[in-house]
């Protein structure tokens, strides 16, 4: 193997098919932080699309005769708009369709009464992903300030290497 076949990303040890972020990989790179907001945020929403569909389901199985059908046909599309919804908790408007969600879930218990307490429990566990995932992103990000400013004072561990 020649020193430009490596230089082109053909090293012998690399996969033959790589993702995108794997291609683009160099040494000493810097892995980009994730936001624990956003690893809570859309885990509760992918949990409660789950819960919402099969809410659905038991809908249609206790009001087949009078509109079944539908109750289960919009719990579905409220289950796919809280998937959806999890790729877009990045943004503001992602945080507030969530807790739009949370609300339409409340009010399901309407429709069947166990709805009521389903609902409170995510909202309770959306409210404590959102609280709980902004704070933790906020500390994270002033210790790497922190860490940063040591660094500049007393210098990085790689330079004593």
């Amino acid at each position: 193997m020649t020193v430009s076949d490596e230089s082109q990303g053909q090293e012998s040890w690399r996969p033959q098919r790589e993702t995108k972020s794997q291609r683009e990989w160099q040494p000493g790179q810097q892995k980009k932080e994730r936001s624990i907001l956003v690893l809570f945020t859309s885990t509760v929403l992918y949990g409660e699309a789950f819960v919402i569909a099969f809410f659905g389901l038991m809908l249609y199985g206790l009001h087949q005769n009078n509109g079944g059908l539908w109750m289960l046909v919009g719990c579905l599309v409220l289950a796919i708009i809280a998937g959806g919804t999890a790729r877009l908790v990045t943004k503001p408007l992602g945080i507030a369709i969530g807790w739009i969600i949370q609300l339409l879930l409340i009010v399901s218990g309407f429709l069947e009464p166990w709805g009521f307490v389903v609902g409170v429990l995510f909202a309770g566990a959306w409210w404590y992903a959102v609280v709980k995932g902004r704070q933790i992103d906020r500390e994270k990000r002033q210790r790497e300030q922190e860490q940063l400013a040591w660094e500049r004072e007393h210098g990085s561990e790689s330079e004593e290497l």
